[in-house]
């Protein structure tokens, strides 16, 4: 809304309101300002919480320290939601795809966990929200993101930039672009010709295979979002974990967002070049001052915990914006701790069944599942994981940015 305000205020030719027409200067008063709505207001709706007595319900896994949690208020993702959308609301172009793609987003998948947190602490269900519900829900997410960036008309990209060439006559500056164009389009990292087009899937289909790739891109989006979303959700086990990875890698994505919207910087890395994404670093920004300052009452001891309220929302966030960016193959590096976590139970359990039926008694590979709970059964105190799993997330993100000259 202060966008809007001050571009009028521009037109009329009021001095050094021009400003906000930069989307470094409005990203740096959104995380500045999701920063003081976290910390500050954050308290607030901790006090809130605790007076409705919205506590965790805390499982006999026999760890050390678990029980201590017991009664520590729930639903934080409620903050993390405020904190980055009043900023975005107040900062951003509104009227841009995929700031209104991330808006749906966040609304969705918060309400979606806050639905299941409901259930478990206002019902006394442990259990929450039914699985198969969740999965609905993050499908019928799947459908609306994987529709839009493939139907609209505003979501375009440019992918020969490497070839623009920008000349001068007495007059003007003439730079001769390719045209945007409708893609499926995207980054496979490491490789130098590195895009990949879904449609070519479809090759084999006749000439006209590219009018049916929403075949491949569509189900590809449902996963996407169905396995980070759930990627992140398992993360949340222990105090400060998956708060801080996640702003580990949206700070990467801001990067490749940052760089992908602007065509000077995606001719200089010769990278793909996506119209209009650029105004998604205001949302990454305001997200990263909301995780950042949640992280003021979520690390060791936490005195508030996110619930599936942020975890399944902050997956589902991540996940649109690697896609939407059109680095949702990087995914498996740059989310590596979401991976592992993932990985981590579907192994335990697909084992356990395997050999109960094999040999009639189930045994593990891991002490317990998800792979943080393992360490924590080793003897390791958590925020001795949580710091590891930090270091490991930053190198994971700096591996991924690498990739836009490591090819």
């Amino acid at each position: 809304m202060l966008y809007y305000l001050f571009d009028y205020l521009d037109r009329m030719d009021v001095p050094g309101t021009g400003v906000f027409q930069y989307i470094t200067f409005r990203s740096g008063l959104a995380i500045i300002l999701s920063l003081l709505i976290s910390t500050v207001f954050g308290k607030k709706i901790i006090n809130f919480l605790r007076r409705q007595q919205v506590g965790e319900t805390v499982r006999e896994l026999g760890l050390a320290g678990q029980n201590e949690k017991a009664g520590t208020p729930t639903m934080g993702g409620l903050i993390i939601i405020v904190a980055t959308l009043v900023p975005v609301f107040l900062l951003a172009k509104l009227n841009n795809i995929y700031i209104l793609l991330l808006i749906v987003t966040t609304l969705w998948m918060g309400t979606i966990g806050f639905i299941d947190d409901y259930i478990k602490i206002f019902k006394k269900d442990k259990e929450g929200l039914k699985g198969r519900f969740k999965v609905i829900g993050q499908v019928g997410l799947g459908l609306i993101v994987g529709t839009v960036l493939y139907f609209h008309p505003s979501v375009t990209v440019r992918t020969d930039t490497g070839n623009t060439n920008v000349f001068a006559t007495n007059q003007t500056t003439v730079s001769a672009v390719p045209l945007e164009e409708k893609s499926t389009a995207t980054t496979i990292p490491f490789f130098k010709d590195n895009e990949f087009d879904y449609a070519e899937l479809l090759s084999w289909a006749g000439d006209d295979y590219k009018d049916y790739a929403w075949l491949i891109f569509i189900p590809v989006v449902i996963f996407i979002i169905t396995a980070v979303s759930n990627g992140a959700n398992l993360t949340d086990g222990i105090d400060g974990l998956a708060a801080g990875t996640s702003a580990i890698s949206v700070i990467a994505l801001g990067i490749f967002t940052f760089v992908s919207g602007n065509i000077i910087f995606s001719n200089y890395l010769n990278i793909m070049y996506i119209p209009n994404s650029g105004e998604m670093t205001v949302y990454i920004a305001s997200f990263v001052g909301a995780l950042v300052g949640f992280l003021w009452y979520n690390t060791y001891p936490a005195t508030v915990f996110m619930g599936d309220t942020g975890s399944l929302t902050i997956g589902g966030i991540i996940a649109v914006l690697a896609i939407a960016v059109r680095k949702e193959l990087m995914i498996p590096v740059l989310c590596g701790i979401f991976l592992a976590e993932n990985l981590s139970v579907v192994l335990q359990v697909s084992y356990f069944k395997y050999t109960k039926k094999r040999f009639g008694e189930g045994r593990r590979i891991f002490l317990m599942s998800p792979l943080h709970h393992h360490y924590q059964k080793k003897g390791y105190h958590e925020s001795k994981i949580v710091t590891r799993f930090w270091i490991v997330g930053i190198l994971l993100a700096i591996l991924s940015i690498v990739t836009l000259k490591l090819r």
